[in-house]
C-alpha cells in the first residue's frame, strides 16, 4: 500500500526579504515522513488558491505547524493591539475552516504550537497575545540567544490527565518538552478539552471532543528531534496509524 500523504500548512515568508515564498520547516517533513511513515506535501496558505474540499481530495491527513504570526484576533473577537504582534489572514482563512472540515469528516489533523491555538479559535476559543504578562504565568518564549539544540531543548514538564488520549498515547502522566510560544489559550473552545498544563497552568495539549477521527494538538514543538524524543515519537507514531486507519477505511 502506498504512503498515506498529510498536508503541511506553510507560512508566508520573504525570501531576501523581497520574495514572497510559502514555506514550512523541515523538522515538520521529516517527523512526518520518518516517524508518522507518510508523504510530506506543503499546501500553500492561499485559500485563494486552495480550498478546504480541494485539499481534503488531495490528502490523508493534515498537520498545521508552528508560524511566527499569531491569529487575527478578530477570529475570537477580541481588538488587535500592538502586543499581537504581525498577522497572516490568509493562514488563518484556510486553517480554522480545515480544521472544523476535519474534525467533521474524521480526517486525521495535528496541530502543533500556532496550529494548537487556531484549533481553540477553529472551536469558539479566545488567546491572549502574551501569557507571560498574566498572573503567575512563566515566560513560554523562544530563548532569544543559543543554538537551535539549546532553543527547543526541554524547558518544562507537562502534566496530562490520568488516562486521557495523551496519557495513553505517550505511556506518562508527565512529560518533559520544549517551549517557543509567546500566545496561548485563555478560555477554551466549546469542543476543545484541555488534557494538559504547564506548571505555571497553560493549557499545552488538547483534543477535540466527538471528533471523528484522530484531532489533536500541541502547544510545544514535538516535530524537533521527533524521530528520536520519547515524547515526540508516539505522537507521530499515533498520528501515522491514524492515517493508515482512515486509508483502509476508504479502501475496505
Amino acid at each position: 500500500m502506498s504512503r498515506p500523504v498529510v498536508g503541511i500548512v506553510g507560512n508566508f515568508h520573504l525570501v531576501n526579504d523581497q520574495y514572497p515564498a510559502q514555506a514550512c520547516g523541515e523538522s515538520n517533513i521529516e517527523a512526518v515522513a520518518q516517524v508518522a511513515g507518510a508523504l510530506p506535501l506543503v499546501l500553500p496558505a492561499r485559500p485563494d488558491l486552495a480550498a478546504v474540499p480541494d485539499i481534503l481530495d488531495a490528502v490523508d491527513g493534515v498537520v498545521l505547524p508552528g508560524g511566527r504570526p499569531n491569529v487575527h484576533p478578530s477570529f475570537y473577537g477580541h481588538d488587535e493591539t500592538e502586543a499581537h504582534g504581525t498577522f497572516d489572514l490568509n493562514r488563518d482563512n484556510l486553517a480554522l475552516p480545515l480544521i472544523r472540515a476535519c474534525v467533521e469528516q474524521g480526517v486525521p489533523i495535528l496541530g502543533i504550537c500556532r496550529g494548537f491555538q487556531e484549533f481553540n479559535v477553529a472551536f469558539g476559543g479566545t488567546l491572549h497575545p502574551e501569557i507571560r504578562d498574566l498572573p503567575g504565568r512563566m515566560n513560554h518564549r523562544m530563548p532569544p540567544d543559543g543554538t537551535l539544540e539549546e532553543k527547543f531543548a526541554h524547558r518544562h514538564a507537562v502534566t496530562l490527565t490520568p488516562g486521557g488520549r495523551f496519557a495513553r498515547i505517550l505511556g506518562a502522566d508527565e512529560v518533559l518538552v520544549n517551549t517557543l510560544h509567546g500566545q496561548g489559550i485563555t478560555d477554551p473552545g466549546a469542543r476543545v478539552v484541555v488534557e494538559g498544563h504547564a506548571p505555571d497552568g497553560t493549557p499545552e495539549a488538547i483534543h477535540i471532543d466527538g471528533a471523528r477521527g484522530f484531532a489533536m494538538a500541541v502547544q510545544w514543538h514535538p516535530e524537533w528531534n521527533a524521530a528520536a524524543d520519547p515524547v515526540s515519537r508516539p505522537l507521530f507514531e499515533a498520528f501515522g496509524a491514524a492515517l493508515r486507519r482512515g486509508a483502509l477505511r476508504q479502501t475496505g
